[in-house]
């Protein structure tokens, strides 16, 4: 299996687990820096993720990544218009 490593190291598994590459993420720019990061540390960082990626890699957590986020933005849309809604009995 291959692997990628991080600016500081740690070395993350590729096997198509996008949520262990985004909770390194954190863990490593924003927990390390005390949630001090900026977008250009986060940037920074992944860029040099996606520098060790194949084409292929790159493709599949592009994939994972955006249906990821469709998920999160469905649910956060459904959640808003749910608190819009009038309570039984109104």
């Amino acid at each position: 299996m291959n692997a990628i490593k991080t600016s500081t190291g740690v070395e993350i598994p590729l096997d198509g687990d996008l949520l262990a590459v985004v909770e390194t993420l954190f863990q490593e720019v924003t927990v390390r820096h005390e949630l001090a990061r900026t977008y250009e540390d986060m940037m920074r960082e992944i860029q040099h993720l996606a520098e060790q990626l194949s084409p292929e890699e790159l493709r599949a957590y592009f994939i994972e990544s955006l249906f990821l986020n469709t998920v999160t933005y469905e649910n956060e849309r459904l959640g808003a218009l749910v608190k819009k809604l009038p309570e039984d009995g109104e």
